[in-house]
């Protein structure tokens, strides 16, 4: 019969894996750390527990660096490592400069696993699970995270300016770079759903609000008295995705967006008389079809091109290249 400890270790381990029935991709487990990082699910989540309830905005960041981690290169951590005199990295390109944020608190959850289990975890799979962890504390799905990726040693500034979508993407430039992705549209459209939760900068939705007529007119009056139109003022003034509230984490933007009421430009082109209509349509209609959908495309997205066996490290930093 098994120790005390070792039941509680295992049941610890079941920490990481929701009630969905898991499974396997290439090298990818929901078990992977089950035996040597028992805790590590338990840890993180306390941590990104703590940030959500000190900034419920922080949700929002933390779930977006995983889509900017994975969309250049693959899911490698690469989008953490900060830039030094010899190494340029990420975080300056033009998708993510004054816009990624919560690069604190990931060092904090990496320390304190690191504490439970050195040497073991990656960034990389930290922030699948904390992108997890963040949407479900904010009210939406949970389900099982795959685990097994490696670190990047390298990262990529020029492949962070040509990989992310920027907010005035048409529809097509949308769905061309999902597919590049090897994502499909239904994949685009329940991502994109992760704009229920957040904020955009004035600088991203000016254009829109001032100059489109695929807009409510009075959503866009709201919009303007916190945007003003002049290049240089306000750029920085945030309002948010889902304007109803984008701390809770539901299907409201599809709603919003069957309204007219999209705040980027590339939000609104998911329901502008294109293919994508009829899936707006349906995550409008059905929050469950949406979660559905959502975890689904999560689940694709964390399986880009991962560093598995012997490539890649496992970084004790997350900041820096061992």
């Amino acid at each position: 019969m098994a120790s005390s400890s070792s039941f509680s270790k295992a049941i610890l381990a079941l920490a990481c894996v929701a009630l969905l029935v898991g499974g396997t991709s290439a090298q990818l487990s929901i078990y992977y750390y089950a035996e040597t990082c028992p805790l590590l699910c338990p840890t993180v989540k306390s941590i990104v527990q703590e940030a959500i309830a000190a900034e419920a905005r922080m949700g929002a960041s933390l779930t977006r660096l995983f889509f900017h981690d994975c969309f250049v290169n693959g899911c490698d951590g690469s989008n953490l490592l900060d830039d030094t005199p010899t190494f340029t990295g990420e975080k300056n390109a033009a998708p993510n400069q004054n816009s990624l944020r919560g690069f604190d608190v990931v060092d904090r959850i990496k320390s304190a696993v690191e504490e439970v289990c050195p040497g073991v975890v990656s960034c990389a799979d930290l922030l699948a699970i904390i992108a997890r962890d963040a949407v479900e504390i904010l009210g939406g799905p949970g389900w099982d995270v795959k685990l097994g990726r490696r670190d990047a040693r390298t990262a990529s500034q020029a492949a962070a300016n040509n990989s992310i979508p920027p907010p005035t993407s048409n529809l097509n430039a949308l769905i061309s770079s999902f597919q590049n992705h090897g994502l499909s549209q239904t994949d685009l459209v329940a991502l994109y759903g992760a704009h229920t939760i957040g904020q955009a900068r004035c600088t991203n939705f000016r254009a829109r609000i001032y100059n489109e007529s695929n807009i409510d007119n009075s959503f866009a009056q709201t919009m303007k008295s916190n945007c003003p139109s002049v290049t240089g003022v306000g750029d920085n003034n945030l309002d948010g995705l889902d304007f109803q509230d984008a701390t809770v984490f539901d299907n409201s933007y599809f709603v919003n967006l069957m309204k007219k009421k999209g705040l980027l430009h590339s939000d609104q082109q998911l329901f502008n008389g294109g293919s994508t209509d009829s899936l707006v349509r349906t995550y409008a209609q059905s929050q469950d079809t949406f979660y559905k959908d959502f975890v689904a495309a999560m689940i694709n997205m964390g399986d880009i091109m991962p560093l598995t066996g012997s490539n890649g490290e496992i970084r004790k930093n997350c900041r820096r290249i061992n």
